[in-house]
């Protein structure tokens, strides 16, 4: 059984195993002893302890798989003066397609008014939730280069990391013999790295179960009922998005048929999916869009990462429906200016915080500021916010893949071949170098 196989079913087990236990929470049937020493030793004890490990030890490959990976491939793109073209054209379209999908998600919210009729009650479920303030934009800009490179990747902060290591592969290439013994060195370290996201990537069916199957029985289906029209829309609104908006911009810009994408990114998606977290997947993300979708290391080294980190097409729908959904929930008309201010905040915003734990809120509770919105709104939605960014995650890798696709095809780093070559769908399950979808 290929390991793609596996995480699907360890994916619906553990949804069915979390909404059965849901279900015994809320009906009592086994009576209290025995639900709640399920919730106990099952949902808070091995299934929330499997879950916690698994989630740490792909964070555990986050910051080394960038850090060398970027530096080698900054090294190559150096030594041929690419390195600026190629940092403008991904960040321009990371910040197109972030711009397209919060359109988007205004306009399916302003058509469909999810806010219209939804009861008081729903504002009090989080009562307590008290929302962050939010940093100014001006400082999250600065933040994004760092002062202390160790502190950065002590912390985990993506932008500061890139940033960091695009500079030292600059200076590696431009060093002569030295840079080049440097460069054999992290270029080694590179497919050692590799090959532990390879053997993690073997207990993945585990962890996704592990993951899905706590989720699940904490959350059930029941919050969906009072905000069912909030939920279905930004739902609508990122399906959308990533079937429609990629595939017209991965055909114009590089003329990439999207179905092979799709084809080729499923077992990816799936397991974003389950881990809701951008960068727990870059490992895996990193490692499907060369392998099967036939991008240069180079390029890819560069694009994932920082995708991972600003590419926010998900949070951004999740703001424009979330901003709708409060402006009408308090009866609050923004006007024009006030949506076409969102669409630039959360746009801008998408790069400055993206090193911001809670990133999704903080963006919002800026975007709320900027309108005049109160941020208590935010306690309206949040009920229902695990399970959407488990479907926001899936999206947002989708895109990374999308804009590493298109800027490797007009940089000349895309192997078509590769690409187009069904037989790299395969997974040989039995060597770990082997990783999601890899041949």
């Amino acid at each position: 059984m290929g390991l793609t196989t596996k995480i699907l079913l360890g994916m619906i087990a553990g949804i069915l195993l979390g909404c059965l236990f849901n279900f015994l929470n809320m009906s009592q049937l086994l009576g209290e002893g025995i639900t709640s020493a399920i919730n106990l030793y099952l949902t808070e004890g091995l299934l929330d302890i499997i879950g916690r490990i698994f989630i740490a030890s792909l964070k555990l490959m986050v910051v080394p798989l960038v850090l060398v990976s970027l530096i080698s491939g900054a090294c190559a793109l150096s030594e041929g003066s690419r390195i600026g073209p190629l940092a403008g054209k991904t960040v321009l379209l990371y910040m197109l397609t972030t711009a397209i999908a919060i359109t988007l998600a205004l306009c399916l919210a302003l058509i469909f008014q999810p806010g219209v009729g939804v009861s008081e009650a729903a504002a009090t479920v989080n009562s307590s939730f008290q929302p962050k303030e939010s940093p100014p934009l001006s400082e999250v800009l600065v933040n994004i280069f760092p002062t202390n490179p160790v502190a950065a990747m002590a912390e985990g902060n993506m932008l500061q990391i890139i940033v960091f290591a695009l500079l030292m592969g600059y200076a590696i290439s431009r060093c002569g013999e030295p840079g080049q013994r440097i460069a054999a060195f992290f270029n080694d370290l590179n497919t050692v790295v590799l090959r532990m996201v390879g053997v993690l990537m073997v207990f993945a069916p585990y962890g996704v179960f592990a993951l899905l199957a706590k989720t699940f029985a904490d959350l059930g289906f029941s919050g969906l009922l009072q905000l069912g029209k909030y939920f279905l829309v930004v739902l609508c609104a990122l399906l959308l998005h990533a079937l429609g908006a990629y595939s017209i911009l991965l055909k114009l810009l590089s003329g990439l048929n999207p179905l092979e994408l799709f084809k080729k990114m499923w077992s990816t998606m799936v397991f974003a999916f389950s881990t809701a977290s951008s960068a727990a997947t870059i490992p895996v993300t990193l490692s499907t869009v060369e392998k099967r979708l036939g991008v240069d290391n180079k390029i890819a080294a560069f694009t994932v990462p920082l995708g991972a980190t600003i590419n926010m097409d998900g949070t951004a729908i999740m703001q424009g429906v979330a901003t709708v959904f409060i402006a009408q929930f308090y009866g609050i008309d923004i006007g024009l200016t006030g949506y076409l201010t969102v669409i630039l905040t959360a746009t801008l915003a998408s790069i400055g915080t993206a090193g911001v734990p809670g990133v999704g809120l903080i963006m919002l509770g800026m975007v709320l500021q900027q309108v005049g919105l109160p941020l208590e709104g935010i306690a309206i939605i949040i009920g229902v916010d695990r399970l959407l960014d488990m479907v926001r995650t899936a999206v947002n890798i989708t895109g990374d893949a999308v804009v590493s696709s298109v800027v490797a095809k007009s940089e000349g780093a895309l192997n078509e071949e590769v690409y187009y070559d069904s037989n790299y769908n395969s997974v040989n399950a039995n060597d770990p170098q082997s990783t999601i979808g890899a041949h």
